[in-house]
C-alpha cells in the first residue's frame, strides 16, 4: 500500500479488536481503510487475546498486518502492540466498530502543516442502532465515544483527541512512550481517558506543540442498543470519574482537569437550560429528560471521582498504619 507522492505524510492505520461479535463491523472498518483516497502505507489490526479471531482476520485480509496483543489485555495494550509494528511516520487510530469516510486520512494529512502539530483528529459521528434515544443529551455523546456538543465546530487546537478518530506522530510515542495500560477499556469494562493522558503528556513534553481538531475528517461510530441505555450511561459516567482521578494523579489536576472545568461550568449548564427551553419553545417534553440526564451525568461522574479518591486515601491510611 504505497502512499501517493502528493502527500508528505505516511500513515499507518491501526485498528484493535477483541470480539467475534463485531466481525462485520471489523470487516467494514478495514475495507474503509483500504478504500481511502489517500491510502495508508500500512494497515495494522491488533487482536486482543482471541486466537480464533486473529486467524480469521489473517485469512480474510492478507494485505493487512495482523498481530496478537503482546501486552496486557485491553485497548491500551493492544494499541501499544500495534505502535511497535507501525512503519508510518503518523499513526492513525480508529475503533473496530467505526467506519472512516473515504477522505478521512487525506483530511487528517492536511492538518500536519508544521512540526509543532503533534496530532490531529476529527468528528466521530454516532450511528445509533434503533435510533438516538430522545433522553440522550448531545453534551454526553462522549459516553458512547463520539464528538459531543461543546467541541469546536471548525478546525481548532484542542487539549486531547478522541480515541476513535485520532492520528499522532510516531515521534510522540518514541519520546513519551505509549498508552498507560492501567487506563482504557478492557473488554466491555468502560474505563477511558488513555488518549487524554497521552495527549497531555505529549503537550507537557512539547509545550509549543498542538493537537488539532478538524471536524471534516469524519468517522461514523456504531452505537449498539446496549449502550443506548440508562444503565450504560450511569456506568460510563461513573467509570469516567474514576479515570479522571487516575490521570490527574499521573499528570497533575491543572492539566488533567482543565477542559473538564469549562465543560462542567459552562457547557453543561447551557445544555440543561437549552433543553428546558425546548420544552417550552418546541413543546419537546423529552427536553426535561435530557436536562435531567445532564445533571445526573455530571453528578455521577463527580461521585465516581470522589469515590476513587476516598478509596485511595483509605488504602494509603491503611498502609501507613501497617
Amino acid at each position: 500500500m504505497a502512499q501517493p507522492a502528493r502527500s508528505g505524510v505516511r500513515f499507518t492505520a491501526l485498528v484493535c479488536a477483541y470480539s467475534d461479535e463485531r466481525w462485520d463491523d471489523l470487516c467494514a472498518v478495514i475495507r474503509s481503510l483500504e478504500g481511502q483516497t489517500l491510502p495508508p502505507e500500512q494497515i495494522v489490526a491488533v487482536i486482543d487475546h482471541n486466537p480464533g479471531l486473529l486467524e480469521r482476520v489473517r485469512q480474510q485480509f492478507p494485505r493487512v498486518t495482523v498481530t496478537a496483543n503482546a501486552s496486557n489485555r485491553g485497548l491500551s495494550g493492544s494499541r501499544n502492540t500495534g505502535i511497535k509494528l507501525a512503519t508510518g511516520d503518523v499513526i492513525a487510530f480508529v475503533d473496530d466498530d467505526a467506519v472512516a469516510e473515504p477522505d478521512w486520512l487525506e483530511r487528517l494529512a492536511a492538518v500536519f502543516t508544521s512540526e509543532n502539530i503533534l496530532g490531529a483528529g476529527g468528528s466521530v459521528i454516532p450511528r445509533w442502532d434503533g435510533g438516538r434515544p430522545r433522553w440522550f443529551p448531545d453534551e454526553f455523546d462522549w459516553v458512547v465515544g463520539c464528538t459531543y456538543r461543546g467541541m469546536p465546530d471548525k478546525t481548532a487546537p484542542i487539549r486531547n483527541l478522541i480515541g476513535c478518530n485520532m492520528a499522532l506522530r510516531r515521534t510522540v510515542f518514541d519520546e513519551v512512550g505509549g498508552f498507560q495500560e492501567q487506563l482504557g477499556r478492557i473488554g466491555k469494562l468502560p474505563l477511558g481517558c488513555e488518549e487524554t493522558e497521552l495527549c497531555i503528556r505529549a503537550r507537557q513534553r512539547w509545550p509549543g506543540g498542538e493537537m488539532v481538531f478538524d471536524p471534516s475528517a469524519a468517522v461514523h461510530h456504531r452505537v449498539r442498543l446496549e449502550r443506548a441505555t440508562w444503565h450504560y450511561f450511569r456506568q460510563r459516567c461513573y467509570s469516567e470519574g474514576i479515570s479522571k482521578l487516575q490521570i490527574s494523579r499521573e499528570i497533575g489536576s491543572k492539566d488533567g482537569l482543565s477542559s473538564e472545568r469549562t465543560y462542567a461550568t459552562r457547557t453543561l449548564p447551557l445544555g440543561a437550560l437549552r433543553n428546558l427551553a425546548e420544552v417550552v419553545v418546541r413543546l419537546d417534553i423529552a427536553g426535561l429528560a435530557r436536562a435531567f440526564a445532564i445533571v445526573a451525568g455530571l453528578t455521577i461522574t463527580a461521585v465516581g471521582y470522589g469515590s476513587a479518591a476516598l478509596s485511595r486515601r483509605v488504602a494509603a491510611s491503611g498502609s501507613e498504619r501497617s
